[in-house]
C-alpha cells in the first residue's frame, strides 16, 4: 500500500478500515522535550517532524472568563498566579507536573452568575491569525485538524470552581451543575459556528472530561447518564450535523462509562489508561467495531525499552485489527524516556503498525 498522508490515515481508522500503517502521534512533556534537545534534537525542529509522527493541528478557541491573569508571587521553584477562569495555582518551575491549585473564583450560583455574564462568544476569542497564516498549509500537507472544546465535569471541577465543591453540588445542586457544564458548551459551539462558516473547516472535535481515577468513578452510571451524558451528547450531535467526529478524552478507569459512550454515537476514546485499570485489548474485543481507540500503551513502561517491546508486540496486533485504532502512551511521554528510546518506539509502532 502505498504511503498516506497523516488525514489519509486517521480517516481510515475512523471508517474501522486499514490504512497503510496506523497513526502514530503523542504528547512529551516540556521537560521530555529539554532532555531530548541535550540529547542531540535541533533547536528549532519539532519533534514531530524530527520522529516522523503523523501531523495533527488544534484549534482552539477561550470560553473563559476572561479574569484578569496576573503573577502573585514569584520565587527560584515556583509561580503563584491567577488565570483567565478565576483559579488561584502554584506552578512548579524544575519539574513537570500539574499545578497546585489554591484558590477559586467561582464558589456558588453568585460568582457562577458574574462569571457567565463574562462568558460571550465573540470573534477576539478565535486565533484568526492562526487559521489565516497555516490553514491552507495544514490542508495541503495532509494535516488531520481537530477543533478542541472545554466543557464538562472535568474542566468544571480542576480549573474552575474546586474538586470537593463541584461533587458535593452534583448531589445537592445538580442543576448548577448542568448550568455551568451547557453554557461552557454554548460558548465553544458558538465560536466553532463562527470558524466553521468562515470557511476554516475541521476533521474532528476533541475535548478533556477526566471522569476516573485508578480503579474506580467520580461518579456513578445513573449520575453520568442523569447529568453529564446529556451534554456530551449535544457536542457530538453537533459534530456530526457538521459531518465531523468526536473524539473524548477522559482519564481514570472509564470502563463503566464505555457503554454509555456508544450509545450516544462517540467516535474515539483515548487515553486508555492502563495504569488505572483499563486493558485496551478487552475493550477492543467488546468496543472495537462502534469506537477508534486512541492510546493504550503504558506510559510507566516506556523508559524500559524491553518491557516496552514486549508489550506493543502483544496488543499492537490486535488493536489495529479493522483499523480503529490511533498509537499513543496512555497520558504523555515522562522525561525518563530518552531520545532514543522514543526513536525505537516509534520505529516499532511503524514497523507493527502496518497493514
Amino acid at each position: 500500500m502505498t504511503e498516506m498522508t497523516s488525514r489519509e490515515r486517521f480517516q481510515r481508522m475512523f471508517e474501522h478500515r486499514e490504512a497503510d500503517r496506523i497513526p502514530i502521534i503523542d504528547q512529551p512533556w516540556g521537560s521530555t522535550i529539554e532532555r531530548w534537545h541535550r540529547e542531540g534534537m535541533p533547536e528549532g525542529v519539532s519533534y514531530v517532524d524530527f520522529f516522523g509522527l503523523d501531523r495533527v493541528a488544534h484549534i482552539g478557541v477561550d470560553n473563559s472568563p476572561r479574569y484578569e491573569e496576573r503573577v502573585i508571587e514569584e520565587t527560584e521553584d515556583y509561580r503563584i498566579v491567577t488565570t483567565a477562569w478565576g483559579a488561584t495555582l502554584r506552578h512548579w518551575k524544575h519539574v513537570t507536573s500539574t499545578p497546585e491549585f489554591l484558590d477559586f473564583r467561582i464558589k456558588d450560583r453568585i460568582s457562577w452568575k458574574d462569571a457567565k455574564a463574562r462568558m460571550v462568544p465573540t470573534r477576539d476569542r478565535i486565533p484568526w491569525h492562526l487559521l489565516e497564516t497555516n490553514y491552507r498549509r495544514w490542508r495541503e500537507e495532509g494535516y488531520w485538524i481537530q477543533a478542541g472544546l472545554w466543557f464538562g465535569f472535568d474542566v468544571t471541577h480542576s480549573w474552575a470552581v474546586g474538586t470537593e465543591r463541584l461533587l458535593i453540588a452534583l448531589i445537592e445542586d445538580p442543576e448548577w451543575c448542568l448550568d455551568m457544564f451547557n453554557h461552557y458548551l454554548d460558548v465553544d459551539l458558538a465560536l466553532l459556528d463562527m470558524i466553521w462558516d468562515a470557511g476554516y473547516h475541521f476533521d474532528a472535535v476533541t475535548w478533556p472530561d477526566d471522569m476516573g481515577y485508578k480503579g474506580n468513578q467520580f461518579f456513578s452510571v445513573d449520575m453520568y447518564r442523569e447529568i453529564l451524558k446529556p451534554v456530551h451528547s449535544r457536542a457530538i450531535e453537533w459534530a456530526h450535523s457538521k459531518g465531523v467526529k468526536a473524539e473524548l478524552h477522559s482519564c481514570g478507569d472509564i470502563r463503566p462509562f464505555i457503554a454509555e459512550f456508544v450509545d450516544m454515537g462517540l467516535d474515539a476514546l483515548n487515553p486508555l489508561e492502563v495504569k488505572a485499570g483499563v486493558d485496551p485489548v478487552s475493550v477492543k474485543k467488546e468496543y472495537g467495531s462502534d469506537l477508534v481507540l486512541h492510546g493504550g500503551i503504558d506510559a510507566v513502561l516506556w523508559s524500559d525499552l524491553d518491557a516496552m517491546e514486549e508489550e506493543m508486540r502483544r496488543v499492537l496486533p490486535v488493536l489495529k485489527e479493522s483499523g480503529g485504532y490511533i498509537f499513543s502512551t496512555d497520558h504523555s511521554v515522562p522525561d525518563s524516556v530518552s531520545l532514543d528510546a522514543f526513536r525505537r518506539i516509534v520505529e516499532l509502532a511503524k514497523e507493527l503498525g502496518r497493514y
